[in-house]
């Protein structure tokens, strides 16, 4: 059997950078203790490998926290709503921002356009950390903030205001994004299209459909509460045979032993000793 891995795959540069946050802030602290709000990240084996490092998960919105003054919180690289943060640093804690820097860049754009008076249309999942924290921003600033999930939503909505603008979580396919983007434009032909897909997210989409040309199947590895993950296997779904979403090594379907050709991919949250270990 010939395995091959695409060209580009598993943590991007968001992710690894807040990982190492976590671990840092483990050993910058020993007599803290560690928590982030939220999963950290979208992947069950990394998540637990931070547990084990002492790192404990609060919920998203803080919630169930309760300061005793010796904690340090680590916002993870989705980020989070404004008034979120605002209520952690009343609590008196040390915040840790490890909110990925295009996401960074998308909440100020959203809170920028929404203070010139202008509607916010947003592109992704609407149960998603990222893109409630844009959402957040936008709306702190003064503006409606409308999440689009599918072109269908766009085709739904009865108008576009003259100033609006579109932007999107950093994860959603480019396919996606354009088909919901000249839906609403032909509501508007002065809507401000911003293009705030992160480039990871294009290039492990492009390497997946390269690697599809030259295997029988493929395994998408990766958190199956990953939205880059989920829009990589569906992906190779259109275009291979054979195709799954596996977490570990354990998951390999038995049909994939029997191929000639098996190409690996992961998604941006997934760490190398898993990809290593399903190799």
């Amino acid at each position: 059997m010939v395995i091959k891995k695409a060209e580009i795959l598993g943590y991007c540069m968001g992710v690894r950078r807040a990982v190492e946050t976590a671990e840092l802030a483990c050993i910058e602290n020993p007599d803290k203790k560690i928590f982030t709000l939220g999963p950290l990240i979208h992947n069950n084996s990394a998540l637990e490998a931070l547990s084990e490092k002492g790192v404990n998960v609060l919920k998203e919105d803080a919630s169930d926290f309760v300061s005793d003054g010796q904690s340090v919180v680590i916002v993870r690289a989705h980020g989070v709503p404004p008034q979120i943060m605002e209520n952690l640093k009343k609590k008196g804690v040390t915040v840790i921002d490890a909110t990925c820097p295009r996401v960074l860049s998308s909440q100020k754009r959203a809170a920028d356009y929404a203070g010139k008076g202008y509607t916010v249309f947003l592109a992704g999942d609407k149960n998603h950390g990222e893109v409630a924290g844009i959402s957040g921003y936008a709306r702190a600033s003064g503006a409606d903030c409308i999440v689009i999930e599918h072109k269908e939503d766009a085709e739904a909505v009865k108008h576009v205001p003259e100033k609006s603008v579109l932007l999107s979580q950093t994860t959603i396919s480019r396919s996606e994004y354009d088909a919901i983007a000249a839906v609403l434009k032909a509501k508007n032909a002065n809507l401000v299209v911003l293009n705030t897909i992160c480039p990871a997210t294009d290039e492990r989409q492009n390497a997946l459909i390269e690697l599809c040309k030259d295997v029988d199947g493929i395994l998408v590895i990766g958190g199956r509460h990953s939205a880059n993950t989920k829009r990589l296997l569906r992906t190779a779904q259109e275009l291979c045979a054979h195709s799954a979403l596996i977490e570990t090594a354990k998951e390999i379907p038995a049909e994939f032993f029997t191929l000639n050709r098996v190409g690996l991919t992961a998604g941006a949250s997934t760490p190398d000793f898993v990809i290593d270990s399903v190799e």
